[in-house]
């Protein structure tokens, strides 16, 4: 690759995060919402990963997925933050409206529903609920989830199947 081109493909990769950040904010918060379950703490989080991921721009690959880039991101700044912190603030999930699950078109039953959701998700350990979150609401493949949480993309499947089988059971179980 001439120089030329490397400037170029550097020089794209950090117009293409400049761009699509803003864009990713609001995922950006319900996933770091959905991590600490604080939300002065998410805003520093995705204060953080929007630094970082400005700071690391000539580190993202133009044409791949920016948003499994930046979840990359804010996983690793909450893995470090957790390990530094002495006690972890916030367990669960929070309320569907206040993480901009819900669209304000679904009906009560609907909306009953997904706080119901949102509730067994909540019961779940983290490495499950984070799979289940980055798979089932963001949309990421496996592999993008295992590189994001850097995790074996094994230990994605496993999670998942197993988060998907709790889910059944407490719903089940509270029907």
């Amino acid at each position: 690759m001439s120089m030329l081109a490397l400037e170029l493909s550097v020089g794209d990769g950090r117009l293409e995060v400049e761009q699509g950040l803003e864009h990713m904010l609001d995922r950006l918060w319900r996933f770091a919402l959905t991590q600490c379950g604080d939300s002065s703490l998410a805003d520093d989080l995705v204060q953080a990963t929007c630094t970082r991921a400005l700071e690391r721009a000539d580190q993202f690959q133009p044409g791949t997925r920016l948003d499994a880039w930046l979840f990359s991101i804010l996983a690793s700044i909450w893995r470090n933050m957790t390990r530094s912190m002495a006690v972890r603030r916030g367990q669960g999930l929070v309320d569907a409206a206040d993480a901009h699950l819900e669209s304000s078109e679904a009906d009560d039953e609907t909306r009953v529903h997904l706080r119901q959701v949102l509730e067994h998700i909540s019961e779940l350990p983290e490495g499950q609920r984070s799979v289940i979150l980055l798979v089932c609401v963001e949309g990421l493949t496996y592999a993008e989830t295992a590189t994001t949480l850097q995790i074996p993309i094994g230990t994605v499947m496993s999670r998942l199947s197993t988060a998907r089988k709790s889910l059944h059971a407490l719903e089940t179980s509270k029907n």
